[in-house]
This record gives C-alpha cells, structure tokens and sequence, in this order.
C-alpha cells in the first residue's frame, strides 16, 4: 500500500495569469504556498478475490469491473493508463471540502499520480509530477483549469512561479527567514464561506475571453514581483502588501459576475471595516474560501465581525506532495495462481510420503 500527502494551495497574487490560452501569447507569474492542510490518497494492488476489479472510495464508493466504468474523473483517466490490467483500491480523505477554491482538485489529481508512480517502483521529479497533473487536467480531461495548483501542490512552500510562453516553468522558492515566514503567515486569516462550488464552471466565464482583460492580466507580472520584493525586503512593509492585495482584488472581481457576489463583497467590507488591509477569495470564485491580511492587533476584531464564519489557522507546508507511507504488495498480475497452488499441492503431497 501506497498513502500520499499532498498540500493545498493558497494563491497570493497572479491567479489567472496561468489559463494556456494566456500563457501561450503572454506567460504568467503567481506568488502561492503550499499549506498543512492536506489530501490523503491510499493506492493499493485489489486481491483478485473479488467480484470487481477497482474499488474507489471518496464522497461516493464505486465498485467497478473495468477502468472506464469508473465515475471519477481523474482516477478513471489515472486507472486508464497506470492499471488498466490490474486491480487496484483507491482511498481518498481530505483536511478541507472539495471545490472550495484550495486547489483540492489538482492535490488530489497530484497526490494518486504520485501514489501511482510509486506503487510502480517509480521515481519522480516535483515538476515531472506537476506537468503530469497538469496534461492530465488540461488535455486529457478537458477542464478549465490553471496551471499554479498543480505546482503548489507537488512543491509546496512560498514559491514564485513563471510560466513561460515555451511551456517551461520556473520555480523559485522564496528564500525567507522564519520569522519573516511567522510575521507573513500572523496577518492571514483564512475563512470558510460555507459555499462550495465547481471552479472549472466559474472559469469559463471568463478564462476563454483572458486577452479582453488585458489591463488586468499584464499588470500580473509586475504586482507578483512588487509582493515578492516586499517579502524580501530587510523590513515587511505588511501595509503596502496588503494594499496590492487589495487592489488584485478589486480588478479581478471586475473581471466576469461569476467571481464575487452580494454575500461576498459584504464579507469583504465587514472584514475591511473590522481591520483588514486587504483580501481575496480564493480560487476561481463564487464561494470557497475567502482570505484576509489582517495585522495581528487587529485579528481579534476581524474574527469577531466574521464570527458567523469558520476560521481555519494554517501555516506554510515546506514538503510538497510526499510518500508518507509505502509498503510494497504483491502484484498480482504477475502471479499465476494455478501455478502457485499447483505448487502448494506437490509440497504438501511431498510432506504426507515423509511421515509415512
């Protein structure tokens, strides 16, 4: 058995600016982390005992006799081209819900993919993976989806990404001293709208019509490297980093009606009147969950006049998708099993002729 942790993801700045229809004209820039909040996915060779071959076990428990007869997207498209001769067992439990806006799809796709590799005796790179679940998304399941999810999730940590119109990405840990970690993490309050959504469907109000937006997109570069400079600066300038987040937020939400709504935006100033400097809602938008930068003196206020949501505390996940748990099977496939009783017979035959 095979049991995987793989990060969720908080975007800073950039979102957007990492849709292939963007990147292939203009590239994109994201400054994102990984966070503790994590996907557990367990993979395992299915016994050939049973009257299925495949058994997936998430919000739903599918038994399944073929890889194609699989409900869910991704392990079907994973199951389709790791183990479409063999069985196997798929378990999936997460720290936050799906379609919540913490990229909880891509740490699932990131977190079975590299599941599959190992159970597959396989090593594989952090970017590897990522490309992998990217393609995966992408192309082979055709869903409007961006590219920093998967990243995030594979990396983990505070990274600065690059997507070049090449199709080459840049990773680039921000290299920060703890307490300058500690003071970042101490103004983000993190909040539960109590809305869950499909971000893909939110995205394709907007992600097929990127180059009309493209006063937004092209400052993207520019406000990631300002934010990336503020982290690295002798001194954190937290007022200024949470005006720019602040001002992301009011541009994107200008982008397409599917982003914010009434509910939101009066989250967003009852935050803001409470202390906060700034803010988003994270992921495609539409619900999920919302963050706020919040300086420390006035979390208390912020938390009081959002009491009506859950807060979820986190911190910064410094591994990336890991294999937390590996115990080799039997592959089954390569058993056969006539062969093997046959075995068993003859050395059990042999034992009675000894003793009598």
């Amino acid at each position: 058995m095979i049991i995987t942790r793989t990060p969720f993801r908080i975007s800073f700045f950039g979102g957007g600016s990492d849709y292939p229809k963007w990147i292939s004209k203009h590239g994109g820039a994201v400054l994102g982390c990984g966070i503790n909040k994590y996907c557990y996915i367990s993979l395992r060779y299915l016994p050939p005992f049973f009257s299925h071959r495949y058994r997936v076990v998430y919000s739903i428990t599918e038994t399944c006799s073929t890889a194609s007869q699989i409900r869910h997207p991704v392990v079907r498209a994973v199951c389709n081209k790791y183990f479409y001769d063999r069985g196997v067992e798929v378990h999936h439990d997460g720290d936050l819900p799906a379609r919540s806006g913490m990229g909880s799809s891509s740490s699932f796709a990131v977190g079975l993919l590299h599941a599959s590799h190992a159970l597959l005796g396989q090593m594989t790179s952090r970017l590897t993976l990522a490309k992998e679940a990217i393609d995966l998304e992408q192309n082979t399941l055709k869903e409007t989806v961006g590219s920093q999810d998967q990243v995030l999730a594979s990396y983990g940590n505070l990274n600065y990404i690059r997507f070049a119109p090449s199709g080459e990405i840049l990773v680039r840990p921000l290299t920060l001293m703890p307490d300058r970690v500690r003071e970042l993490v101490s103004h983000c309050m993190l909040f539960f709208t109590g809305t869950v959504r499909t971000s893909s469907t939110i995205a394709k109000s907007y992600a097929s019509s990127l180059s009309d937006k493209k006063n937004y997109f092209l400052k993207v570069p520019d406000m990631v490297s300002e934010a990336c400079a503020l982290l690295m600066a002798k001194r954190f300038d937290a007022q200024t980093f949470g005006g720019l987040l602040h001002e992301a937020w009011e541009i994107k939400r200008g982008i397409s009606r599917g982003i914010s709504n009434p509910r939101i935006d009066q989250y967003y100033r009852t935050a803001c009147k409470a202390g906060a400097l700034g803010g988003k809602i994270l992921g495609a938008g539409g619900g999920g969950f919302m963050l706020f930068f919040v300086p420390p003196e006035r979390r208390k206020r912020v938390r009081l006049a959002l009491k009506n949501l859950l807060e979820i505390p986190f911190e910064i996940d410094r591994l990336g998708s890991q294999v937390i748990f590996y115990d080799p099977e039997t592959d089954y496939r390569k058993i056969d099993l006539q062969r093997n009783f046959a075995k068993v017979r003859k050395e059990r035959d042999l034992t009675r002729d000894t003793w009598k």
